[in-house]
């Protein structure tokens, strides 16, 4: 029996297989799950043919968060799938490319309004939306990349992911009451398609695996999101408002 046998996760972001987020979704079914993923637009056709490729094909719903018509019918469209929810995973980040890349200074609101909406405020529409479906408590867990310091060329995504963080904070406050956990996976850099999006990544590389603790795979995301399953699980059940470091130890040690 897998130690997420019987619930119900929605998973966002799944675009590709080589994504965190597709590898939670994988692992979640493994581990007993019934999954459903969510997607949007021109891209949510692509979502299906990669949900095929799971071990059970997952349903795929449309949700754009940044749109209000989207979060509120969430309920009923998962709900044509499964009756609740016991885990949310948040896998959503997007910056203009105007927001990256060394442009910190010259960013205009506009586009730095896009990155916080997108990649930091979406963590709680998002929660807000599923929380109809919530019974008995939930596990939300987010992707995060570290805020605390200031990365080359990440610039206002540094921020949202900042705000990201705080905002786990005070969902994992007021939701606490009703037994929701609100988590974050800090992964190290990872190339994926968000990472090919981010000018200048080969900057991280350059730097990780002189800083990390343990060796530091580029192309593999699985320990993301074991850490992320494992928080979706009921293993973790007095923790909330945490970031987990899947990084090889970048974070703690120092430059």
């Amino acid at each position: 029996m897998g130690i997420l046998t019987g619930k119900n996760i929605l998973v966002t972001g799944v675009l590709t297989d080589a994504s965190i987020a597709f590898h939670i979704a994988r692992l979640a079914q493994e581990e007993g799950a019934n999954v459903v993923l969510s997607s949007y637009g021109r891209v949510l056709r692509l979502t299906e043919r990669i949900s095929a490729r799971l071990p059970q094909s997952a349903p795929v719903i449309q949700l754009d968060v940044t749109s209000e018509e989207d979060l509120a019918a969430l309920p009923s469209r998962v709900g044509e799938h499964v009756p609740t929810l016991d885990g949310v995973v948040h896998s959503i980040a997007f910056a203009p490319e105007a927001a990256l890349g060394g442009n910190f200074l010259n960013t205009k609101w506009e586009d730095v309004a896009t990155a916080v909406h997108v990649s930091a405020y979406s963590l709680k529409a998002l929660t807000m939306a599923a929380r109809p479906m919530f019974s008995g408590g939930a596990s939300v867990v987010g992707l995060d990349f570290d805020a605390t310091v200031a990365w080359p060329k990440y610039d206002w995504m540094g921020v949202a992911k900042a705000a990201l963080e705080s905002t786990t904070r005070y969902l994992a406050r007021d939701l606490g009451p009703e037994n929701v956990r609100v988590n974050l996976v800090a992964a190290g850099p990872l190339r994926t398609i968000a990472a090919k999006s981010i000018p200048g990544f080969e900057e991280f590389e350059a730097l990780w695996n002189q800083r990390s603790a343990l060796e530091w795979d580029f192309n593999d995301p699985v320990p993301a999101a074991q850490a992320s399953v494992a928080l979706l699980s009921d293993w973790f059940p007095k923790t909330t408002g945490e970031i987990i470091h899947v990084d090889g130890g970048v974070h703690a040690i120092g430059g």
